[in-house]
């Protein structure tokens, strides 16, 4: 049988990660122990994500044409992305700033760059089963997205606002319990709820018709665990998986995705996260 044929459509960064022991209040400074460069972006992250779970994927974002350009996409491809589709700008590269404290938690602050120079008519779905796309982008990129793809998963984060039609029309929305709370829930047929520690529901016309635990970890780091589960939620439904088994495998990816430092440090395989679960 053919693997399914996976894009995500999204952001690409470089993220400068300082770690502390406890993240600042507003107006307050505090000491780093460290400051690390590291790739990122919610929709970089999660193409990567995909590749480690033994998905075919294509990234389709924008980036520079500077040296983190090249550091972003040559990284990708070294993971087994394919990154052919992706647009070069002559403007600076995404950047997110990010503090995490000694328990894993975090706050980031990002400038797109040139995230926000992506546009619909530099995208490519050409032979994609399904894409798994963010709001990193610019809105009037994830409406084509919608309108064009064979089948969309929506990460609606960050949480902004999207036409009822585009929300409809997604295979599935994943979001966490704030970027819930701006949907019209009982509008839609599928959405998928992470709560953390607790793990994740799915809901139907804003009814919750299953949930699953998260397994036990000590997390090193938070940072990129939404999307690990948003990319092997994507592939449980581009593969066509029962749905309950797509959120267990999908909760457990997640986990697993807090157990080293970086948005793409801890990408987990389909057999350790397969593993992880026999274990539970």
């Amino acid at each position: 049988m053919t693997p399914p044929r996976i894009g995500v459509v999204g952001s690409a960064n470089v993220d400068l990660v300082a770690r502390c022991e406890a993240l600042p209040r507003p107006g307050e400074t505090v000491m780093a122990s460290s400051l690390a460069r590291l790739p990122g972006g919610k929709g970089a992250n999660q193409a990567a994500a995909l590749a480690a779970l033994g998905a075919e994927v294509t990234f389709v974002g924008c980036v520079g044409a500077d040296e983190s350009g090249d550091w972003i996409l040559s990284g990708l491809a070294a993971r087994g992305v394919d990154v052919a589709r992706a647009v070069r700008r002559d403007v600076a590269t995404g950047t997110a700033l990010i503090a995490v404290d000694a328990s894993g938690e975090n706050l980031i602050v990002v400038a797109p760059g040139a995230n926000d120079a992506l546009t619909p008519e530099a995208l490519d779905l050409a032979g994609l089963d399904l894409v798994l796309c963010q709001l990193e982008v610019p809105v009037a990129v994830v409406e084509a997205v919608v309108a064009r793809a064979t089948a969309t998963v929506l990460n609606r984060a960050p949480a902004r606002a999207l036409p009822p039609e585009t929300l409809a029309g997604c295979r599935a929305i994943v979001a966490n319990e704030h970027e819930t709370r701006s949907l019209p829930l009982a509008e839609l047929a599928h959405v998928v709820v992470t709560r953390g520690a607790e793990g994740a529901s799915r809901l139907e016309r804003g009814t919750e018709v299953a949930h699953a635990g998260s397994p036990r970890v000590t997390p090193v780091d938070t940072v990129g665990a939404g999307d690990v589960f948003c990319a092997a939620y994507a592939l449980g439904l581009a593969e066509g998986w029962d749905l309950d088994e797509t959120l267990r495998f999908a909760v457990a990816a997640g986990a697993l995705a807090t157990l080293a430092p970086g948005a793409q440090g801890s990408l987990p395989t389909r057999k350790e996260v397969e593993a992880c679960l026999d274990a539970s």
